[in-house]
């Protein structure tokens, strides 16, 4: 039965070193995927490019990615994997109809990780909370949850001081309360998708309990 197999087997490793050996030489002349560069990124950043119609991200983010206008995120010391994964969004399905959309689109996929990689280097701009009347609300919801309706705290992803895991949950920390309380509303209403988790928890809160989280959120540091 070994002597009638013989030629076969040797046919077929013969054969399979050969697709080994063309496989090999299709990867070595691959090309090197670009190195994520957080210079070219800054550059981007501070400047856009008025060839494409990428206006400067800091004429909306700010200097640094320290925004001081409260609807428009702070992205400075945000997550790499996070804004990369945001700027995708924009691009796509997750987070469409945005001032963001188009700028997006008109990014490589290099550019979109260049930025990312800038913005992680730089550091968080701490805020603050300002309602003292809901502080404790937020609070008690920030790393509690909501037992009775299933609203797990948001330190279990989001961490104690509001630094995230980045690459898998932002930064929220210190984050602007208008942007992130519409942040919430947008889950809640489903006209964000990036995030079906979030979306399933924002349905179960009020508008009163999101603006309290939203506040202590901008507290933290």
């Amino acid at each position: 039965m070994n002597r009638a197999f013989s030629p076969f087997v040797k046919s077929l490793f013969v054969a399979m070193l050969a697709v080994s050996g063309v496989a090999s030489a299709s990867e070595a002349h691959a090309p090197a995927a670009a190195k994520v560069d957080p210079a070219k990124g800054a550059t981007l950043y501070a400047e856009g490019d008025n060839a494409r119609g990428i206006p400067a991200c800091v004429s909306c983010h700010g200097a640094k990615g320290a925004s001081t206008i409260t609807i428009n995120p702070k992205l400075g010391g945000q997550g790499e994997a996070y804004v990369y994964k945001q700027l995708v969004a924009f691009s796509g399905d997750a987070r469409p109809g945005t001032v963001m959309t188009a700028f997006a689109k008109a990014l490589t996929d290099e550019e979109k990780k260049n930025v990312a990689a800038y913005l992680a280097t730089e550091p968080n701009k701490a805020g603050a909370a300002k309602n003292k009347d809901t502080v404790e609300l937020g609070k008690k919801i920030y790393r509690g949850g909501i037992a009775e309706n299933r609203v797990p705290a948001c330190a279990s992803c989001h961490g104690p001081a509001g630094g995230g895991m980045p690459a898998m949950y932002p930064r929220v920390g210190g984050q602007h309360q208008d942007y992130s309380a519409a942040t919430l509303k947008a889950f809640k209403a489903g006209t964000r998708k990036s995030s079906p988790e979030m979306q399933t928890i924002a349905y179960r809160m009020s508008d009163k309990e999101i603006e309290a989280v939203a506040d202590y959120m901008a507290g933290l540091k």
